[in-house]
């Protein structure tokens, strides 16, 4: 079964939206490097609209002008792009689709198909929100920026029930970016302070 990762940029402060003033001061050729990782763990990209026109209107110029970065937008080009968008689209970008019917369904579906490797959905907050609550994301990749934003859209939103989390990586880079990847699991079992007390810090 194909994994959904969700790949995101973001505050210390939870805020998802990305403020150019406070991301690319903290990108460096380590933050390339896991970017890089994040693709090449799957094939399809799943992406709202937003996130599509953002991609769609900068990198295939960026694959036809040849630089330094020509490389990766084609790997871009390259991937299946499935594009979540109440209103129907005209496709500027190769390889390109809308989703068909309901979000979660298609999902179910995407994650179901032998010939999918792996479903990243980088950026895109609405989305990875939707998929959370119904329990389809296996792994959340966040690079922290050792900054308050202060605001901007949260990943996490409100909601009736904790996402309890299990940790299974990090990496500390030079610039203070904390990368940790999660993976959701079950709430724990409910503890009280009567099972902690045990491990107040004793005072000398």
């Amino acid at each position: 079964m194909a994994q959904v990762i969700s790949t995101l940029f973001i505050s210390a402060d939870g805020v998802a939206e990305i403020d150019p003033d406070w991301h690319f001061p903290y990108f460096d050729e380590n933050m390339g490097r896991a970017v890089g990782e994040d693709y090449d763990t799957s094939d399809v990209l799943l992406i709202g609209r937003e996130t599509y026109d953002s991609f769609a209107g900068a990198w295939p110029d960026r694959e036809a002008a040849g630089g330094e970065d020509a490389p990766f937008a084609k790997q871009l080009g390259d991937m299946r792009k499935v594009v979540v968008s109440r209103q129907p689209l005209e496709f500027s970008w190769r390889n390109s689709e809308l989703v068909q019917g309901d979000l979660v369904d298609a999902v179910t579906t995407l994650k179901a198909d032998a010939g999918i490797r792996g479903i990243l959905i980088p950026g895109s907050i609405s989305v990875v929100q939707q998929l959370l609550a119904a329990g389809l994301v296996d792994e959340l990749r966040l690079l922290v920026h050792p900054v308050a934003a202060r605001k901007g859209r949260r990943l996490f939103d409100d909601g009736a029930a904790p996402y309890h989390l299990n940790l299974m990586a990090t990496e500390v880079f030079p610039t203070g970016v904390i990368r940790v990847i999660y993976s959701p699991t079950d709430s724990p079992a409910k503890v009280g302070y009567d099972e902690v007390k045990d491990h107040v810090p004793e005072r000398q």
